[in-house]
């Protein structure tokens, strides 16, 4: 099957358009015209074609689309809105779930993207998090999937923390599970006790979990005069998110990352007051 470039097509008629209506629109304008223009070309016929981009895609076969969606993409032809709409409005999550199974990071994230929280794709969602087949911005994209339906797939999330695996994202996902499950607090407030490094990262799970037990050891970390800034803040707003208080004077003159958000601030503020 030949691809169709519908995104190249209709950036001929627009390039088209915009001189034909170069001083109708302003350039904020023009970001809300071309969308709606967009959207306006699916439902344009084509003659090449002879039907709409939109019936283009409506009367293919769901392994066709899958088969199109990965030609486009291996071919490095821009996948068209219509395509994906399609695809997501048949649920075509069995001829997504082979793009996740490979290294292509392209493909995956589409994939991703398309599928959302289908139940189906768990396991290989599961499988990205455990095997580091694709790189971060990937790996967080699906562990926020995970975290949507934390309630559905924690005992997964807590089984394979417990060998080790993937911890980090495991504790992300746990996190935000909200039936209450005495192993889920236990493995966070551990995590955060031994958290090292990682300890404000964690500090933010259990503020993400809820659990209002979990603020002596919050407190305690808080009153060590030896941690820096940034650490100090995570800690704070755990306190402050269960419901606790922290509010003893700190001096972090000398911390690097403290200066550093003065000075973004500061260069903030002398900007704003250039422009007025």
């Amino acid at each position: 099957m030949k691809l169709i470039d519908f995104d190249g097509l209709f950036d001929e008629k627009l390039t088209q358009y915009m001189e034909e209506n170069k001083n109708k629109y302003t350039e904020k304008q023009w970001e809300d015209v071309i969308p709606r223009l967009y959207k306006k070309f699916g439902d344009t016929y084509v003659a090449k074609i002879k039907c709409t981009p939109k019936e283009y895609y409506a009367r293919m076969t769901t392994e066709e689309l899958g088969e199109t969606l990965k030609s486009h993409l291996l071919g490095d032809v821009p996948v068209p809105e219509f395509l994906c709409a399609e695809m997501e409005s048949r649920n075509a999550v069995e001829v997504l779930l082979p793009l996740l199974k490979g290294q292509d990071t392209q493909a995956a994230s589409y994939a991703i993207n398309l599928i959302g929280v289908d139940e189906r794709a768990f396991d290989e969602y599961f499988s990205i998090l455990t095997e580091n087949r694709f790189d971060e911005e990937v790996r967080s994209d699906v562990a926020d999937l995970l975290k949507y339906s934390a309630d559905t797939v924690y005992t997964r999330a807590y089984e394979l923390y417990e060998k080790g695996e993937a911890q980090e994202y495991m504790l992300e996902i746990l996190s935000r599970v909200k039936l209450r499950d005495e192993r889920v607090y236990e493995t966070l407030l551990q995590a955060f006790l031994t958290g090292g490094e990682g300890q404000p990262l964690r500090a933010s799970y259990l503020a993400a979990y809820g659990d209002d037990r979990a603020l002596p050891a919050l407190l305690e970390r808080i009153e060590d005069r030896t941690i820096g800034f940034v650490e100090f803040q995570e800690l704070k707003y755990a306190i402050e998110a269960l419901g606790g208080e922290y509010n003893e004077p700190r001096d972090f003159s000398e911390d690097k990352d403290y200066l550093a958000v003065e000075a973004a601030a500061s260069k903030a503020t002398d900007s704003t007051k250039e422009r007025s």
